[in-house]
C-alpha cells in the first residue's frame, strides 16, 4: 500500500513541479537517466528533448497547468489522465499566437522503477488543440 501513495506522490510532484511551474531540474530528479520517453508525434526522445519539448510546450503556454483528473497505480504502472489549461501566447509548433485559452485533456502511463520514473508514454488531444487555436474550422 505504501508503494501506491509513493508512486502517486511521484507523479503528482512531476505535474506539479515539471510541468505547472516549469522546473526541468525535477525531470533530471524524478526520472531515470535512461528512461524510456515517448511524446505525442515526436516518438521515442530522451531526457533532454523531453525538457527541451516541456520548455517549447511553457513557452507557447506560459500560463499551462494541467490537473490530474485520475490517477490509478497498480504495482510498478501508474495511469494518469489529466486536462490541461493555458493561453497561446508563443509560436507553437509553428503557429503564430493567437491568445487564445485551451483546455486540453490527455493521458500518460508510467512505470515506475527503484522510486523514479523509467517510462514515460504522454498523448495528449492534438486535434482539440489545434481546433480550439482555429487551426481546424468548425465542422458545417
Amino acid at each position: 500500500m505504501m508503494a501506491v501513495e509513493e508512486h502517486k506522490a511521484l507523479v503528482r510532484r512531476l505535474v506539479e513541479e515539471f510541468w505547472n511551474q516549469g522546473n526541468m531540474g525535477t525531470a533530471d530528479e524524478l526520472l531515470t537517466p535512461d528512461a524510456l520517453i515517448v511524446l505525442p508525434g515526436r516518438g521515442q526522445v530522451g531526457l533532454a528533448d523531453f525538457k527541451a519539448f516541456a520548455r517549447a510546450f511553457r513557452s507557447a503556454f506560459p500560463d499551462w497547468q494541467t490537473t490530474i483528473e485520475e490517477l490509478v497505480v497498480e504495482e510498478d504502472r501508474a495511469a494518469e489522465r489529466w486536462t490541461g489549461r493555458g493561453s497561446h501566447q508563443g509560436e507553437f509548433e509553428g503557429i503564430a499566437p493567437t491568445g487564445r485559452a485551451v483546455t486540453v485533456p490527455g493521458v500518460v502511463f508510467y512505470r515506475i522503477t527503484a522510486g523514479k520514473i523509467s517510462e514515460f508514454r504522454g498523448q495528449l488531444d492534438g486535434l482539440a488543440l489545434l481546433h480550439q487555436l482555429g487551426v481546424i474550422p468548425d465542422k458545417q
